[in-house]
């Protein structure tokens, strides 16, 4: 127990240190009403795996992502931020020009509703993924300095991965922040998307450099 002990705290350290910016994300999610909670979290959830299982990968490997690389993970959420901008944009010229029949909304809807659950989980584990370069940053070394301990760091981040998302389901259900949160969430979340994009791209100026 008392070597468990720090192992878990290196733990809990790591994952809020290395997803502290993920709450401006999850909140974002939660609040756009195309997105289910469900479909949030379990978008979450396929994005922080797919991390640790590349982490665990390269450490057992000893792989080294090449810098610049990673940087590029930054296209999916800037594409999902410029495609979730035209979809506001187009929405709201239906609305101008009064077209929306809300009978054949909801009867396509029902049609595309299995394919678009998981594309919406899909675009979640993407952002996630996308933003997880500094994840991979740390979780490599951190598994290769000590193998026998991955699994007790999976389930660490996979416990912490459901903290992380009842803390941002809470923040956009708060009762004097949420409101606002909701009520700007839509429109907000493509550029929240599209600044992220920027933001991780901006790794990738290195390979320019390179060139």
């Amino acid at each position: 127990m008392e070597q468990i002990l720090p192992i878990l705290g290196v733990s809990v350290v790591v994952f809020v240190s290395t997803n502290i910016d993920d709450i401006l994300l999850l909140s974002a999610f939660f609040a756009d009403p195309g997105f289910t909670p469900a479909q949030v979290m379990a978008g979450q959830f396929l994005g922080n795996a797919a991390l640790v299982i590349a982490s665990v990968a390269c450490a057992l490997l000893a792989v080294r992502v090449p810098d610049g690389w990673i940087g590029l993970l930054g296209l999916a959420p800037l594409a999902l931020g410029l495609r979730g901008l035209w979809a506001l944009r187009r929405g709201s010229r239906a609305r101008e020009a009064g077209v929306a029949d809300e009978a054949d909304a909801a009867d396509s809807a029902r049609e595309h509703h299995g394919s678009a659950s998981r594309f919406k989980v899909i675009a979640v584990a993407s952002v996630t993924l996308a933003n997880g370069g500094d994840n991979l940053g740390v979780y490599i070394p951190l598994f290769s300095s000590s193998p026998a301990h991955i699994p007790l760091h999976a389930a660490v981040f996979a416990a912490m991965t459901g903290a992380w998302c009842a803390l941002g389901h809470r923040l956009v259900n708060h009762p004097i922040l949420g409101t606002r949160i909701r009520r700007y969430g839509r429109s907000a979340l493509p550029f929240v998307l599209i600044g992220f994009g920027l933001w991780i791209l901006s790794d990738a100026l290195v390979l320019v450099r390179a060139g």
